[in-house]
């Protein structure tokens, strides 16, 4: 039978997305049984009347009986019903709106849960990276996912503490917009710290996950979430990374699906930048300027956007303060001249109370260097990473 050139949306809503919605919320099976099952049947609605002949055709004899024990608990237009007054909507590779980029990759998830906008074919980039990143972490992300936002070009990360949650904040104050994909319940707020990231995504973009509603954060989940966090994207960027990084699972995976992937150099002394310093050896393009990247998007940043970086250890006299969002560091109005000079003094990676010192102009070398620096980081403007190392904070507490 041939597929029908329109698909009547509204019509599939009605008769077969409640059982569709029972197939993807029986959890004792995976993606690609649950494809199969279709396949033999022809549609979810089918398989929920199958019986248990047919299922034992794709499942095991013990996943065949656990699917007819919660087939008989189950009300599949009541669920659907509950479920619409969630805010959360269901969309499966039979629907045309499901994400065509997604759809392409290898063993595309069947369903997808989401609440907000669903991804449509607008550029996209995932940011990635160390959970515990550090401030020079923290400020290369938040740089980013920044231009990207005011750009045009959606970020698309995992929610998660450092690199992904400072990446999407980003772009979500720039204006821009987000996808979260959760390795949870889209019902499911995954990490709690970032319970006001993911109450706005819904509003500026879209949260989404395989999983159905109630599922809670499980190890497991993640490497499987990772493959729709790349899928969803053009590029992949990764800014900071261990050399044994769970972040580089989604790097393998982006590759096999064809995705360009950029690494963030970073010191070589520095372990946090060891995955990302490998990933170059190995032949990922160095991402030295956050602008090529939108260039290389065929995208051009909205007016008023400063995309010329400054280096972040760079002298004073060399930076314009016009715009703290181009990644050049502002002073504070009615900043004390001494305070200022040790502020500007500091770096992004940490220094020592004797470098920090050094690096100060003449005048200022005899100040009481600890009573500034005590004084900046109670202002939140300097953390100090061990006894007597300082580096300005990246972006705040994440």
């Amino acid at each position: 039978m041939e597929r029908e050139t329109i698909f009547d949306r509204e019509r599939y809503r009605e008769e077969e997305m409640p059982y569709e919605l029972w197939l993807c919320s029986f959890p004792n099976m995976g993606n690609r049984q649950v494809r199969k099952l279709v396949e033999l049947c022809g549609s979810a609605e089918a398989v929920y009347y199958a019986g248990m002949d047919r299922w034992r055709q794709a499942l095991t004899e013990e996943q065949a009986q656990k699917l007819k024990g919660f087939t008989e608990a189950w009300r599949p237009r009541q669920e659907y019903e509950r479920l619409a007054a969630e805010n959360i909507g269901l969309v499966t590779l039979a629907d045309g709106c499901y994400p065509e980029r997604l759809r392409q990759i290898p063993d595309a998830p069947y369903g997808l849960f989401y609440r907000g906008t669903l991804p449509g074919e607008e550029p996209a980039v995932a940011v990635v990276g160390a959970r515990d990143c550090s401030q020079y972490g923290s400020f290369v992300a938040r740089r980013l996912g920044e231009l990207l936002g005011r750009s045009g070009i959606t970020v698309v990360s995992g929610l998660a503490r450092g690199v992904d949650g400072i990446s999407q904040r980003a772009a979500l104050e720039a204006g821009g917009r987000s996808w979260g994909v959760l390795g949870c319940g889209v019902d499911v707020c995954y990490p709690k710290q970032n319970r006001e990231l993911y109450e706005k995504l819904p509003g500026q973009g879209c949260l989404l996950s395989s999983y159905p509603p109630g599922t809670q954060a499980l190890a497991r989940n993640f490497p499987p979430r990772n493959r729709i966090v790349s899928g969803l994207a053009d590029a992949v960027v990764v800014v900071e990374a261990r050399e044994k990084s769970g972040t580089l699972i989604t790097v393998d995976m982006a590759l096999d699906q064809g995705r360009e992937v950029y690494a963030v150099p970073g010191r070589i002394t520095d372990r946090l930048s060891d995955g990302c310093n490998r990933l170059i050896r190995q032949g990922a393009s160095p991402l030295l300027n956050p602008e090529e990247l939108v260039e290389a998007l065929g995208q051009v940043p909205r007016r008023g956007v400063q995309t010329k970086p400054a280096a972040p250890g760079a002298r004073q006299g060399r930076r314009s303060r016009e715009n703290a969002g181009s990644g050049e560091r502002a002073e504070r109005p009615g900043l004390p001249p001494e305070l200022a000079a040790v502020y500007q003094a500091l770096d992004l990676c940490p220094r020592s109370v004797a470098q920090i010192r050094e690096g100060l102009p003449e005048r200022f070398r005899e100040i009481s260097l600890s009573a500034c620096l005590i004084r900046l980081c109670v202002e939140g403007m300097a953390v100090q990473i061990s006894p007597g190392h300082f580096c300005v904070r990246g972006t705040g507490p994440e």
